[in-house]
């Protein structure tokens, strides 16, 4: 009895099994009752087994101008049987042009085997291990339309599974050679300069060259132009903005016209057209950025110097706080057009979706290359834009920052430029200067109490000094708040008492200048006047005696 049940779990293991791989199979390929019908049988030694065998295929094939054969790996189902013959040959010569000529094709990414099951070497992939029938070779886009070029597995009656090119990119075939096709130019070329030579013809390998030193004269030209247009502009604004513009606006235009000359007079192969195209729409976006972004900063000097002028901390705090905004807003204007033109980019060029699952799967590599490499400069602008909108310090506002005297001369994206008082440059990054203590000496104002302090000798007369001082002081432009004068003995040692005289001023520069010039008038003052009263030094005798001498400092 065991013996019996022992033979009977085994039968029903091996059904089971032959069930599953029955249904396994099944869903490893197209059923497909009539394949290719009217184009006869296919010759013997025509691999179509796997994806990149049927892509061998058919490049050798057409390479070689057997076009009856290569129709051979187009899916023909949705042609009446007997139109299948004539344009079957037709269709696959097109394909193989736009093939040649606009599709780079990754062959690693084409898989050997006949279930084309995805492999992982690293196991990172998420679809590792899972079979597929049906492979995307390229996507393609024509006047806003997304056309593809797929491979997939069909199995025909009393047949084995081949891999062939959809119906639907045979529906697509006329539609892409009529864009990628052969140009009006080509058909001049001699049928001798049409052969291959490496990876492009021989004609290419001549008018590529060529190509580029035209481009090259085009952007010479355009930019002398564009140039030769500014200096006939009575605006100086707009002359200005011409200038900044002119280069970018020639690279936009070279750009343009060597797109519309692939598009109608030549069309290079795969590999030239892979590069070339890409580029083109990289320069046409980046040249139209940059000149708009030359155009706008242009308008902005303009706005500045009309209505704010020269910027200092005599400005008042509205002009200040206006030429910040201004700032500001060139960093949203960059911010949004860097943006825009990574987009547009990338749709144009349909990346999004090639680079999409790359960057999910390095999701957690690329957090920490960008925590470590751009932490330096996504702080620095992050903090750019918090000084922007908090405005802690605005241009023109006058600071001392460690020890210096500076006057806060631009905000930019990743360090501030300030203006020290003897005219030198400050390059300070925007992160390290929001986390150190600064003295913003215009934050409300700029009116600032600027102290002159005078070492005299004890006998000095502290209220002589005092009226003498509010005298010569009320006789100072750049002096404000008469009654906020004062003077007083703010120290005392064995040899002298130090005064201090207090001056309100309009400006931090007026201040400092107001200072020197009353320092300069009390020293002339007790010098004409009461010399006696410069500080002495006092020292005692052996007697007891005390002797006095002028203290040479």
């Amino acid at each position: 009895m065991i013996p019996f049940v022992r033979l009977f779990l085994v039968c029903l293991l091996c059904l089971l099994g032959a069930v599953a791989g029955a249904q396994e199979d099944s869903q490893s390929w197209y059923e497909a009752e009539d394949l290719n019908t009217g184009l006869g049988a296919a010759p013997d030694n025509l691999d179509r087994s796997t994806p990149r065998a049927a892509m061998r295929s058919f490049i050798d094939l057409t390479d070689q101008e057997r076009f009856n054969w290569a129709a051979h790996i187009l899916n023909l189902s949705d042609l009446p049987v007997g139109q299948q013959a004539e344009d079957g040959p037709r269709l696959a010569a097109m394909l193989a042009s736009v093939i040649e000529r606009r599709i780079w094709v990754n062959w690693s990414g084409l898989s050997a085997r006949p279930d084309a099951m995805v492999e992982s070497e690293a196991g990172n992939n998420p679809r590792a291990g899972e079979t597929r029938r049906n492979i995307r070779i390229e996507l393609v886009e024509v006047n806003g339309q997304a056309y593809e070029v797929r491979l997939a597995r069909y199995k025909g009656s009393g047949q084995d599974p081949v891999w062939l090119f959809t119906p639907q990119t045979v529906e697509d075939v006329p539609g892409l050679f009529a864009e990628f096709g052969p140009r009006r130019f080509e058909r001049f070329i001699p049928q001798s300069l049409k052969t291959r030579a490496g990876p492009l013809r021989a004609w290419e390998w001549i008018a590529l060259p060529l190509y580029l030193a035209i481009l090259g004269l085009l952007l010479w030209g355009t930019n002398r132009f564009v140039l030769m247009l500014s200096k006939k502009t009575s605006r100086a604004f707009l002359r200005q903005a011409i200038d900044r513009a002119a280069m970018p606006l020639a690279l936009m235009v070279t750009a343009f016209v060597a797109q519309l000359f692939l598009n109608l007079a030549v069309s290079f192969s795969g590999p030239v057209t892979n590069v070339v195209r890409p580029a083109l729409v990289i320069i046409m976006v980046s040249g139209f950025g940059i000149a708009a972004l030359r155009v706008v900063d242009a308008i902005l000097d303009r706005i500045t110097l009309r209505v704010v002028g020269d910027i200092d901390d005599t400005r008042s705090l509205e002009k200040r706080e206006l030429y910040t905004s201004i700032f500001a807003l060139r960093r949203i204007i960059v911010l949004f057009m860097v943006g825009f033109a990574i987009v547009y980019v990338l749709l144009r060029l349909n990346l999004f979706e090639s680079i999409g699952m790359t960057l999910l799967a390095s999701a957690g590599v690329l957090t920490v290359l960008l925590g470590i490499a751009g932490q330096a400069v996504l702080g620095n602008i992050l903090a750019s834009l918090q000084i922007a909108l908090a405005k802690p310090v605005r241009i023109g506002d006058s600071i001392l920052f460690e020890d210096n005297w500076a006057y806060v001369e631009s905000i930019y994206y990743t360090f501030i430029r300030l203006r020290t008082w003897d005219e030198r440059r400050i390059v300070v990054p925007v992160r390290y200067f929001v986390s150190k203590p600064f003295e913003n000496w215009s934050v409300r104002d700029a009116r600032i109490y600027s102290t002159i302090k005078l070492v005299l000798d004890h006998s000095a007369d502290i209220g002589e000094l005092r009226e003498k001082f509010i005298e010569l002081a009320k006789a100072k432009d750049g002096v404000i708040d008469h009654d906020k004068l004062c003077a007083y003995v703010s120290g005392q040692t064995s040899n002298g008492q130090e005064m201090s005289f207090y001056v309100m001023s309009p400006d931090p520069s007026t201040g400092w200048e107001t200072e020197m010039q009353l320092r300069e008038d009390l020293l002339n003052y007790i010098r004409e006047n009461h010399p006696d009263w410069w500080p002495r030094e006092r020292v005692m005798s052996e007697g007891g005696a005390t002797s006095m001498s002028f203290d040479a400092s």
